[in-house]
């Protein structure tokens, strides 16, 4: 099968969607595909495209690993020779649509947004996930906390601040200040007094128009993903400073993540339920994966969706998969297999 593994791209999870493109990639590659790893916004500016997906050559070669800190989107756009004016880079498109399916290992609004589908969709490239509906409707974390609440989904309270607007928010102390469209936990904060919360609102407005104000949930981390509609074995994540933020997440030996989360039955089975109907909810497809909070009373809190889940080295789904006997390779393909399922 000829596959493009889509990666990269301009939103603050740039760095972490190369190492998961590189891994899925390296993936295909073992499963004997012919797979090319392409960034979506710098493409590929040769000339010899025709014969690209019987090419020798190692595609994630250049990849390093994620850095402590988010990317430097400003020295990635300098890169492109037209100006970036239209989003998909130097023959995407072309080697797309010479595939058979586009794997997307896209993080943040990149990939997660709906519009990329939407765009495929349009030009007949089969992908990989979720479809352009669902994708924007869990990118929004404020619609999706309207629709939680809407269908008794437990949610921390919370509300919207525009850019302009008056920022006073009836949540009480300590709050959760997010960028609404956002991931990778770039541009979250905990504050807890006026004075961290206006410079929290300042650091989060830099990267977008919206930001949520949201009660702050003491307690235990967990996370469940489903795959085809069904709930995994959840995982609890615990890191060593801090909260789950950009470092955490994929810093090796910043967090210890437990899979299966030593929970009880009870509450696992609370989370895997909350987690599908989230699925059912948001109107979701293939897979995807659902964050919590579970507060001293034990009582579990879903604060988001994510519709293109990390494959690094420390991501969550494939330790989810892994504790069901579906190991990384095994993963791979079963997602891309689920490409070509009505």
């Amino acid at each position: 099968m000829k596959v493009v593994v889509l990666a990269g791209g301009i939103s603050t999870e740039r760095d972490v969607s190369l190492i998961s493109g590189k891994l899925i990639y390296q993936a295909m590659k073992r499963l004997g595909h012919q797979a090319v790893l392409l960034d979506v916004y710098l493409g590929m500016e040769r000339d010899d495209i025709d014969g690209i997906f019987e090419s020798e050559e190692d595609f994630a070669a250049d990849i390093a690993d994620i850095r402590e800190i988010n990317p430097d989107i400003s020295e990635v756009k300098a890169r492109r020779k037209d100006g970036g004016k239209c989003y998909f880079g130097p023959n995407v498109i072309r080697i797309c649509q010479m595939a058979d399916a586009v794997f997307l290992g896209l993080h943040g609004e990149d990939g997660e947004n709906g519009r990329l589908q939407a765009a495929f969709d349009l030009l007949g490239i089969r992908y990989t996930g979720t479809d352009y509906v669902s994708s924007a409707l869990a990118m929004d974390k404020a619609l999706a906390k309207e629709l939680f609440a809407a269908n008794g989904i437990p949610t921390p309270a919370g509300a919207v601040l525009k850019k302009g607007q008056a920022y006073s928010a009836d949540v009480p102390y300590p709050r959760v200040v997010k960028v609404c469209k956002g991931g990778s936990s770039i541009g979250v904060y905990i504050v807890k007094d006026e004075a961290e919360y206006d410079a929290a609102l300042k650091a989060a407005f830099g990267y977008g128009d919206e930001v949520l104000v949201e009660q702050y949930i003491r307690g235990r981390e967990l996370t469940c993903c489903v795959l085809e509609g069904k709930a995994l074995p959840i995982v609890e994540i615990a890191p060593k400073e801090g909260f789950y933020d950009y470092k955490n997440k994929y810093q090796a030996g910043s967090t210890v993540e437990i899979c299966p989360a030593p929970v009880g039955p009870e509450i696992t089975r609370r989370v895997q339920e909350i987690s599908e109907q989230v699925f059912r909810v948001l109107r979701l497809k293939k897979y995807a994966r659902m964050d919590f909070m579970l507060d001293e009373q034990d009582n579990p809190y879903c604060l988001e969706a994510n519709t293109l889940p990390g494959m690094t080295p420390t991501s969550l789904i494939p330790q989810e998969a892994a504790a069901v006997g579906i190991g990384y390779d095994q993963l791979c393909q079963k997602i891309i297999d689920m490409a070509f399922e009505d």
